[in-house]
């Protein structure tokens, strides 16, 4: 490591003088560090960048991921990624993704493979939306025997156990191209 090695959370620069550019954040005061790496101002765009030797794998505001649910929370899910844009990561990055306004008991339980959009980066986290018809829960198992589900209108049910569960379903729960991405 050189002397000039930036650390997650480090101070870049101060949001009066620069944006938050790629590999950084905006705490509200000032521009952080979101990754190890290089100091990279540019003057000219007044954009504080940081550039990592290699590259991790963070989805950009619009991004598409697919991910495993890690924690279910009253108002919130956590979201380890797996896929950005269709593309395997290995940086194991979370986002949070808020189910507040969702009328659904069960939005994602834990262990489901689930696809969200990337609204922001805000505060050091990556914040996602499944509101959207194609976001979802893409594949999951029966909560009571861990049998396999069949979709039924805006709910699941076991093919063993009969057992009939909520869930936000993606329009694309089920589909066997999702099947060979996990391979």
């Amino acid at each position: 490591m050189s002397e000039s090695t930036i650390f997650p959370g480090d101070k870049i620069a101060s949001i009066e003088e620069y944006e938050a550019g790629y590999n950084t954040f905006d705490d509200g005061d000032m521009v952080r560090a979101a990754t190890v790496g290089e100091k990279d101002i540019d003057k000219q765009t007044r954009v504080a960048n940081i550039k990592h030797p290699k590259t991790l794998s963070i989805p950009k505001t619009g991004d598409t991921v697919i991910g495993t649910v890690a924690a279910v929370m009253s108002s919130m899910i956590a979201v380890s990624i797996d896929y950005i844009n269709g593309k395997p990561t290995t940086s194991k990055v979370e986002c949070v993704c808020g189910t507040r306004n969702i009328r659904k008991k069960n939005i994602a339980l834990v262990n489901d493979i689930v696809t969200l959009k990337i609204v922001n980066h805000l505060n050091g986290t990556i914040h996602a939306t499944i509101d959207e018809p194609q976001l979802g829960v893409l594949f999951t198992k029966c909560r009571k025997c861990g049998g396999k589900v069949v979709p039924m209108r805006d709910a699941i049910k076991c093919t063993e156990c009969s057992w009939i569960d909520e869930r936000k379903l993606s329009t694309n729960f089920g589909n066997g191209d999702f099947v060979k991405l996990r391979e």
